[in-house]
């Protein structure tokens, strides 16, 4: 029969042996986005910040900067760069011309992101093949519960206190 210490010393381990995973995965992820931004023929912030307008479908160049930490000056440094490379395009807000809103474009850098991207999507599905709809969910849940983590610290660290607003 197992004890409850030996119980609670494997939880620890497990749970250990987790965020050591997930401080890898990151990292890794920021690699990943760093090469796929050479790749691409971009800086990590500007495909950073065409991830979150791709992820919400359009926002305003202020709610970009809100999410991203980033001041308006260097935003507008990013849009350029992204409008210029075919990335994404600026329109007028049909409710309030003043604004503009920042959208995905059309243009043949969409496509290099896309021949990057497409054998991650790829190998992520072969992957998730593995798994049941409930197992699925379940990560699905565990994810959206470490996302509202990094959120909150994000806004901690930040020092404003606000978590950046979901993207998904």
């Amino acid at each position: 029969m197992i004890s409850d210490e030996e119980t609670g010393a494997e939880r620890r381990r497990l749970e250990g042996e987790f965020l050591l995973a997930m401080r890898r995965a990151g990292s890794i992820m920021q690699l990943l986005g760093q090469v796929s931004a050479d790749r691409i023929g971009i800086n990590a912030t500007d495909l950073n910040c065409l991830n979150l307008v791709a992820l919400t479908g359009h926002m305003t160049a202020g709610d970009l900067a809100k999410q991203t930490g980033l001041s308006t000056a260097s935003i507008t440094g990013v849009l350029d760069r992204l409008e210029e490379g075919g990335f994404v395009r600026r329109v007028r807000d049909p409710h309030d011309r003043r604004r503009v809103i920042v959208e995905v474009g059309g243009g043949a850098g969409l496509r290099e992101v896309g021949s990057t991207f497409a054998p991650v999507v790829k190998a992520w599905r072969a992957t998730a093949a593995d798994y049941s709809d409930d197992e699925l969910r379940l990560l699905l849940e565990f994810q959206g519960k470490l996302e509202e983590i990094m959120r909150t610290q994000l806004g901690r660290l930040r020092g404003d206190g606000e978590a950046p607003p979901a993207t998904g």
